[in-house]
C-alpha cells in the first residue's frame, strides 16, 4: 500500500472529472456571457471614447478628463459593496441576484446615452467637466445594481473547480465579441458625426464625434436592457435553489468590504488583479493615441477605423486567450495557468514597440490581438479563482458572500484602471508632452508614447506575478475545502 502511495500522482497533476449535476448548460453558460454586454459597454465603453470625444473634439484638457475617469471609479467604492451586499441579503421568489439583473440592468441600459447626451460644444472646459462628474455621479450606482449581482452570479452557478473556468471561458469568450462594440464606437461616432450633422461639410473636416456617441450610445443602450430580460428568465440560483442561501444569517452591512479583506487569499487575489488592471489601462489610453499619431502619422478618421479593426483582433485573440488559457487551467491549474499568463503578457506588451509603425499599419492589429489574448485568459482565471476563494470563505465563516466579494473585486478591478486612466492623463499631457491642438506631434512626443505603451504594463505584470506565485488555493486544497463544506451543510 505504501509503495502505491508513492507511485500515485500528485492531486494537483491528477485528471479531474466533472460530474454531470455540476455541469452549467451550454445555453446558461452563453445566456450568463450575455452579462459581459452591459458590463463592457456600460463600464468599459465611457473611458475608451472619452479621450476621442472630450479632449479631441471637445477641447478638454486630457489631465482632468483622467481626473474625471478616476472619479467615475471612485464613486464605485459606495456603490459597488453596497449593492453587493444588498443582493447578498436579498430574498425573493426569485433569488437574491436575478431581480437586480433584470430591473438594474434594464434601467442602466436606458440610462448609457445620459453619459454624453446634454453637452453642449459651447460649454466651457470647466462646465464639460462638471457634467462628467455629475452624469457619473448618476450613472454609476445604476450599473452597479445590475453588475454586483451579475458578478456575484458567476461564483453560484457551479461548485466544480474545472467547470467554474469553463463558465469564466465562456463569458471571457462572449466579452470579448461584445467588446467590438467599444472598438467600433469612434469608427461609429466619425461617421454618424458627419452622415447625421447640420453641416456635413464642416462636419467633414472635424467630424462631430459627440453626436455619433450620442446615437450610439442610444442603440447600445436598449441592446441592453434587452439582454437583461434575456438573462433573467434563462438563469438559475443553484445555492439559492438549494435553500444554502435563502435562510442564511443576513450579512452585516461592514462585510460587504471590510470583513472580506481579513481573507487572506482574497487579499493576494485583489492585489494581483490590481497590478494587471493598473498596467493594462494605459494600453487602453496611450494605445489609442499610438494608432492615431503613431502608426497613422496623426489622421484621425484613419486611425479610428483602425480602431476598429483592432477591436475586431483584439476579439479574435480575447476568444482564443479565454478558451486555451481554460485548457491550460484545466491541466495544470489555475496558479500556474497564472503564472504562463503573465508571461505571455511580457511578450505582448514588448511587442508593441515593433508593432506601432507607419511603415506598416496592419502590425497593430497583431498588438491588439496578442493583448487581448492575454487579459482575456488573465481576467477569465481571476474569475475562477476567485470562486474558490469564496469556498474558503465559506469554510470559515458559514456564509456564502459572493456580492461583498465581487464588490471589492470589481472595485479593485476598476480602481486599477482608473489610477492607468489618471496617470496615462498626466503623463500624456506633462511627461510626454502630447498637445491636441498642435497640426502633429514631435518626434519625442511619439518615441513617448511608444516607451511608456510598452514599459507600464510591464511593469504592472510583474507585480501581478509575484502576487500569483503566493497565491494558496491550489485544486488539491479547493478540493479538500469543497468536501469539508459539503460535510457541514450538504451539496449543492
Amino acid at each position: 500500500m505504501a509503495n502505491a502511495d508513492r507511485s500515485s500522482p500528485p492531486a494537483e497533476s491528477r485528471p479531474h472529472r466533472t460530474s454531470v449535476e455540476d455541469k452549467v448548460p451550454v445555453t446558461m453558460k452563453m445566456a450568463y456571457g450575455l452579462g459581459t454586454a452591459l458590463d463592457m459597454w456600460g463600464h468599459w465603453l465611457y473611458p475608451s471614447v472619452a479621450f476621442a470625444v472630450f479632449n479631441l473634439y471637445l477641447g478638454v484638457s486630457p489631465t482632468l478628463i483622467g481626473w474625471a475617469l478616476f472619479l467615475n471609479r471612485l464613486f464605485d467604492a459606495i456603490s459597488d459593496p453596497f449593492f453587493g451586499w444588498l443582493s447578498d441579503n436579498t430574498r425573493t421568489r426569485f433569488g437574491r441576484r436575478r431581480p437586480f439583473i433584470l430591473v438594474g440592468g434594464v434601467i442602466a441600459g436606458l440610462g448609457l446615452p445620459m453619459l454624453f447626451f446634454f453637452v453642449s460644444p459651447g460649454w466651457s472646459e470647466k462646465q464639460i467637466f462638471a457634467y462628467m462628474l455629475l452624469s457619473s455621479m448618476i450613472y454609476v450606482p445604476l450599473m452597479s445594481s445590475f453588475n454586483m449581482p451579475f458578478q456575484s452570479l458567476g461564483a453560484e452557478l457551479t461548485p466544480d473547480y474545472n467547470e467554474r473556468t469553463s463558465v469564466q471561458s465562456y463569458k471571457g469568450a462572449i466579452q470579448k465579441i461584445m467588446e467590438i462594440a467599444n472598438f467600433s464606437a469612434l469608427w461609429f461616432a466619425t461617421w454618424a458625426g458627419v452622415k447625421f450633422a447640420s453641416v456635413p461639410a464642416e462636419a467633414a473636416a472635424k467630424p462631430n464625434t459627440l453626436l455619433g456617441i450620442q446615437i450610439y450610445t442610444g442603440v447600445l443602450g436598449l441592446t441592453m436592457a434587452v439582454f437583461s430580460v434575456i438573462m433573467f428568465f434563462s438563469l438559475r440560483e443553484r445555492y439559492y435553489d438549494y435553500v444554502i442561501t435563502a435562510k442564511q444569517e443576513k450579512v452585516r452591512l461592514r462585510e460587504a468590504f471590510f470583513e472580506t479583506l481579513k481573507c487572506k487569499p482574497f487579499r493576494i487575489q485583489l492585489l494581483f488583479t490590481m497590478a494587471f488592471a493598473m498596467g493594462n489601462s494605459m494600453v487602453g489610453t496611450l494605445g489609442y493615441y499610438a494608432t492615431v499619431y503613431v502608426a497613422c502619422a496623426g489622421n484621425q478618421e484613419s486611425g479610428n477605423k483602425w480602431n476598429f479593426w483592432m477591436g475586431v483582433a483584439g476579439s479574435v485573440g480575447g476568444f482564443i486567450g479565454a478558451t486555451m488559457i481554460a485548457r491550460i487551467a484545466n491541466a495544470v491549474g489555475k496558479r500556474q495557468a497564472a503564472i504562463i499568463t503573465c508571461i505571455l503578457a511580457y511578450v505582448a506588451y514588448a511587442g508593441t514597440w515593433w508593432l506601432y509603425t507607419p511603415s506598416v499599419e496592419w502590425l497593430q492589429l497583431f498588438a491588439s490581438g496578442s493583448i487581448a489574448l492575454v487579459c482575456a485568459g488573465f481576467w477569465m482565471l481571476s474569475g475562477s479563482m476567485g470562486a474558490d476563494v469564496m469556498d474558503f470563505d465559506e469554510l470559515n465563516t458559514g456564509k456564502r458572500r459572493e456580492g461583498s466579494f465581487s464588490a471589492c473585486s470589481s472595485y479593485t478591478q476598476k480602481l486599477g484602471l482608473s489610477l492607468g486612466a489618471l496617470a496615462s492623463g498626466i503623463v500624456l499631457e506633462k511627461v510626454i508632452g502630447f498637445d491636441a491642438k498642435l497640426p502633429a506631434q514631435s518626434a519625442e512626443t511619439l518615441l513617448g508614447i511608444k516607451v511608456y505603451l510598452a514599459g507600464i504594463p510591464i511593469v504592472g505584470v510583474t507585480a501581478a506575478l509575484l502576487l500569483v506565485l503566493q497565491f494558496p488555493l491550489t485544486q488539491a486544497k479547493v478540493a479538500e475545502i469543497r468536501s469539508q463544506l459539503e460535510a457541514k451543510r450538504g451539496k449543492v
